[in-house]
C-alpha cells in the first residue's frame, strides 16, 4: 500500500515538470503525450529537488 501511495505522489508531484516537458517536446516536433513524457518529468523533478536541497547546505564554510 505504501508503494502505491509513493507512486501516486510521484506522478502528482511531477505533473508541472511533465507538462512543461510535453510543451517543449511538442514545439520541437516529437509530440509525446503525458505518459511518454512522464519518466523525463519524474527525473527532472528529482533533479530539481536534489539541487534545491543541496543549495541550502553548508559544506564547511564560515557560515556567513
Amino acid at each position: 500500500m505504501a508503494l502505491l501511495i509513493i507512486i501516486v505522489m510521484a506522478i502528482i508531484a511531477s505533473f508541472p515538470a511533465t507538462w512543461l516537458l510535453m510543451l517543449f517536446l511538442g514545439n520541437v516536433g516529437l509530440h509525446l503525450g503525458f505518459w511518454g513524457a512522464l519518466p523525463g518529468g519524474i527525473l527532472l523533478t528529482l533533479f530539481i529537488g536534489a539541487l534545491s536541497g543541496a543549495a541550502g547546505r553548508d559544506y564547511g564554510g564560515r557560515g556567513y
